[in-house]
């Protein structure tokens, strides 16, 4: 029956439902992100069971609780804790005024995999990856998903379908065109600028960018994107071809709201990647094959490509695009972004 929603479909309902604050049901558990529950379903998850909350090994690190399970742990919920404590718990803006959090104990039996796929969902829909987790009976009208199957869709490539094209002259170049691509998931739509008539035969020179509204739109000091978006712009104007994709993973695949998250602690005093962590987030959430995939639809297979980032370099190698050069993009720094800039190079191996 075609009517009934695909795993993918589901999986994008789901997330909805996440960012709305309606739990969901995954693997006999329901699970709410935390950044956007409701006290009202705290006390009605209460009544169903014994709830746990589940962050990422990182967040754990920070709050000093024990992860038994790989990559995350399940951390028991007291009987008086209130939804200020859940978030003060997944929320670290907050760590340096109210340090002590615990003692906390967290749990080491039972399967960890919904508990997993949830905060992968959570991650996926850009909320903090803290989920209220209570093992019951399936819930009439909550979505329905299995952990299984879950992971296995959000590790997997999502298929890029072209929707639009047409000519845009810019600054750069008047000779441009503007491609528009949809994952088949439910994610958001990425993009690619056609700098002149680059041939399908030679390495083409292309840009990896991630959307950055900071940076980009705003013209914010803190980061070096903004300059390297116009660089890179501009270089293939002068060249007359070459491709931009501009991929709608911003802040390191973390999303605009957590990317400020992350700015609050480095105005505190960490550096970009302890930022990330601090979240519970990994240093770099992105996904760079979305990348791959875009240049495949457009007919390339050989880049020359525009990054101090290696790790762009080995994705696109691993996914069939063969990359005959890699191409410095430095831009001049400023006292906003220096320490960012090393950071960057120091933990992130790049190469600048």
């Amino acid at each position: 029956m075609t009517l009934i929603p695909s795993l993918a479909e589901t999986v994008s309902r789901a997330r909805a439902d996440l960012r709305m604050g309606l739990p969901v049901m995954i693997g006999g558990h329901i699970a709410a992100a935390v950044e956007t529950l409701s006290a009202a379903r705290l006390a009605d998850m209460r009544a169903l069971g014994r709830p746990v909350l589940a962050i990422t090994e990182w967040r754990a690190e920070t709050l000093k609780a024990r992860a038994y399970d790989i990559g995350l742990a399940r951390v028991q919920v007291p009987a008086d804790a209130d939804l200020a404590w859940l978030r003060a718990l997944a929320d670290p803006t907050g760590d340096l005024m109210t340090p002590l959090k615990g003692p906390l104990f967290t749990d080491r039996e039972g399967d960890a995999a919904p508990h997993r796929a949830a905060l992968g969902l959570a991650k996926s829909a850009q909320l903090l990856p803290a989920v209220l987790m209570v093992q019951a009976p399936a819930q009439p009208g909550l979505t329905v998903l299995d952990p299984a199957a879950l992971t296995e869709l959000l590790q997997a490539q999502a298929a890029m379908a072209p929707v639009a094209a047409a000519r845009l002259p810019l600054q750069a170049s008047e000779r441009s065109r503007l491609h528009i691509f949809r994952p088949d998931d439910g994610g958001e739509e990425h993009y690619a600028v056609e700098i002149g008539d680059p041939p399908r035969d030679a390495p083409v020179l292309t840009r990896l960018h991630s959307a950055c509204f900071t940076g980009d739109v705003l013209g914010s000091l803190k980061c070096d994107c903004g300059p390297q978006l116009n660089a890179a712009l501009q270089l293939m104007g002068q060249q007359g071809a070459g491709i931009l994709l501009y991929l709608n993973q911003e802040g390191r695949g973390i999303g605009l709201a957590n990317k400020m998250r992350a700015y609050a602690l480095q105005n505190q005093g960490f550096d970009t990647v302890e930022a990330n962590h601090r979240l519970g987030f990994d240093d770099d959430e992105r996904d760079f094959r979305i990348g791959a995939a875009l240049l495949r639809k457009l007919g390339f297979d050989q880049v020359r490509l525009l990054t101090n980032n290696p790790r762009k370099v080995t994705m696109l190698e691993e996914n069939g695009i063969s990359v005959a050069e890699r191409v410095p993009l430095i831009t001049p720094r400023n006292r906003h972004n220096t320490g960012y800039l090393d950071a960057k190079a120091a933990k992130s191996g790049h190469l600048l």
